[in-house]
């Protein structure tokens, strides 16, 4: 496409690239100054900017989706005579790339995908968003294989058909990417079949695609049985070749059984990497950037190091069991905190726990009690705050924290969701681990963002996360929802200075 004047700003964002444009917007590849960052920009063009508030209402229908394989808008921007938001530009090649290279995906990899797809699609119908349909442009793989897709999200009311018609629009979509002569062939285009409406009295739904993939994957990944004899042997061979076969089998049966009794053999587990840290980290009195681009005095604070950890966070759920036994369970509860909730514990804290423990495996990623405890909602980490005479950090204490001694905060590798140690890339000079990568986290209070500097002010979220690759330190979420738990949501605490 056309490159852009080497000059041609829009606010902080350097104009590198026009990617597209319709009769209303542009889109751009551009560098994110302020954090050397490469992303999308789409601005309005100036002959429409009577149709701001339609562009606008756009933008804010795709802040307000909340899914790790959905990418997301960094800042909108509303002038006199300039209209624009940027957002994240996702890494790899799209399946449109795939078929137009000829490279039809095996039906294994391709279930996997589309079983993503159908998560996210799932996601946009549970919160009633309406959506631009997907297409194969909008799904993007990258070199290891991650999926994510573009953020289709528009304003106004989703039609109650309207997953039945992305269902079948991409089953038709899809069928060319299924690889020919293939195990699992048949199965894939017999449900892109059914996604189409063929052979079924009622339409699929997102979460049987879902499921139907998920199945498709289970069964690729079993070996075949073996194959029965179709013809009987000639009576003088048969009795020396069954013999030979009968050998044969007891020895390849032997060394399948020795094969997989070597791979269900319980390893050895991992020697176990304790926390090297101090318990907090104080951040002077000073004045400090805050994430929308102004400053705030602050006074001075102590932060925790690292996100919470299971073991931590066990410690907690401890002296909780003590206290219902005085029916004083509730003693550190938030005054906001809904009545029906009962309970402090994570989603599926019993197996978190018990592969923490055994230096396991825990949602297929190995797990011990120095990794960060996950799972949990606001009124959670606020209960656990308050038992430790501590207290969430707002957003601006948070930033006070990543900024201290560091010029570049995107540049802070991240690093996977792992035990916290100080031996990682994903750390300040100060000391302060896990700020780009590792769990996102929840903040004290409620912020309005920026993308919506009017609209309602939402509990915020923030730092990066190991579910989306595309984060970093200066992530920022919003949500309405307090009670909200994910598997790469943890969070920190601070405490007063003295």
């Amino acid at each position: 496409m056309n490159s852009a004047s080497a000059d041609r700003f829009l606010g902080e964002y350097q104009l590198k690239e026009l990617l597209s444009e319709n009769a209303v917007s542009r889109t751009w590849l551009a560098e994110q100054v302020s954090v050397s960052r490469r992303v999308l920009v789409d601005e309005l063009r100036l002959e429409c900017l009577d149709q701001k508030q339609a562009f606008l209402a756009d933008v804010r229908a795709k802040a307000a989706v909340d899914h790790p394989l959905i990418g997301s808008v960094y800042e909108a921007v509303n002038e006199a005579d300039l209209c624009f938001f940027a957002h994240e530009l996702l890494p790899g090649a799209t399946l449109k790339d795939r078929l137009e290279a000829g490279e039809p995906l095996p039906p294994g990899r391709l279930a996997h995908l589309l079983r993503r797809i159908a998560e996210a699609q799932h996601h946009h119908e549970m919160a009633g968003q309406a959506t631009l349909p997907p297409t194969l442009e909008n799904i993007h793989v990258d070199e290891h294989g991650v999926i994510r897709l573009d953020n289709l999200a528009v304003a106004g009311v989703r039609p109650p058909d309207q997953s039945t018609r992305d269902i079948a629009r991409f089953g038709e979509t899809l069928r060319p990417l299924v690889a020919d002569g293939r195990p699992g062939t048949t199965r894939m285009l017999t449900l892109l079949g059914w996604m189409r409406g063929e052979g079924l009295e009622e339409a699929l739904g997102w979460t049987q695609v879902r499921d139907i993939c998920g199945q498709i994957e289970q069964q690729l990944s079993d070996p075949p049985p073996p194959a029965s004899p179709t013809r009987r042997m000639g009576r003088d061979r048969k009795h020396k070749l069954s013999t030979r076969l009968v050998a044969y089998a007891a020895g390849f049966a032997l060394l399948a059984v020795l094969a997989l009794a070597l791979y269900l053999r319980p390893k050895n587990p991992p020697p176990r990497l304790r926390a090297n840290l101090p318990d907090a980290i104080l951040i002077p009195a000073d004045k400090y950037p805050t994430p929308d681009g102004t400053e705030e005095e602050l006074c001075a604070f102590r932060i925790s190091p690292h996100e919470i950890t299971i073991s931590q966070y066990a410690a907690f759920l401890e002296t909780l069991e003590t206290l219902s036994k005085d029916q004083r369970e509730r003693t550190f509860d938030h005054e906001s905190q809904p009545p029906e909730k009962a309970s402090h514990l994570p989603a599926d804290w019993a197996a978190l726990l018990a592969a923490a423990k055994a230096n396991g495996i825990w949602n297929q990623r190995p797990v011990t009690l120095d990794t960060p405890v996950v799972g949990v909602d606001w009124w959670d980490a606020t209960a656990y705050a308050e038992w430790k005479q501590a207290r969430l950090p707002t957003q601006e204490e948070w930033f006070a924290a990543l900024r201290k001694e560091v010029a570049a905060p995107a540049a802070i590798p991240p690093e996977d969701w792992r035990p916290v140690t100080s031996a990682t890339k994903d750390l300040t000079p100060n000391g302060i681990t896990g700020l780009a990568g590792s769990v996102c986290e929840w903040t004290r209070r409620p912020a309005a963002n920026p993308a919506n500097p009017l609209g309602e002010r939402k509990w915020l979220i923030i730092g990066g996360s190991f579910l989306k690759p595309g984060s970093n330190a200066l992530t920022r979420e919003w949500t309405s929802d307090r009670s909200l738990r994910r598997p790469d949501l943890g969070f920190r605490v601070v405490f007063d200075a003295n």
